[in-house]
């Protein structure tokens, strides 16, 4: 993952309606209009943040075969597992410090 990927990823979820959007597709897919009544926003707001938010990757959305007028968004678990890899490296990296600075530490108390 790169780092203009993630500052996009980042940056979409930096809105607290975001946000909110992104907890209610973790229960799965909605029209848009579900979604403004649930967060409380017009619909206009929701299309500018759901537009946000297919850019980024973080949703997709989809139009079912008998009827090509609904749209329904629903969360991309891939951009997800990016942001969890990204985590992972850091606590590792950190963790990898933290034993450095143990054994380091360990060998001053030695001498």
């Amino acid at each position: 993952m790169t780092t203009g990927n993630l500052s996009s990823l980042f940056g979409a979820l930096a809105d607290p309606t975001r946000q909110q959007v992104v907890q209610l597709l973790s229960d799965g897919p909605r029209r848009a209009g579900e979604l403004a009544s649930a967060a409380g926003t017009s619909a206009p707001t929701m299309s500018r943040h759901l537009r946000v938010l297919l850019t980024a990757g973080i949703v997709a959305d989809e139009r079912p075969a008998q009827d090509a007028r609904a749209r329904f968004f629903r969360l991309r678990p891939e951009s997800i597992v990016a942001v969890q890899a990204w985590l992972d490296q850091l606590q590792a990296h950190g963790d990898e410090q933290l034993a450095s600075f143990k054994r380091h530490i360990e060998r001053k108390g030695k001498t």
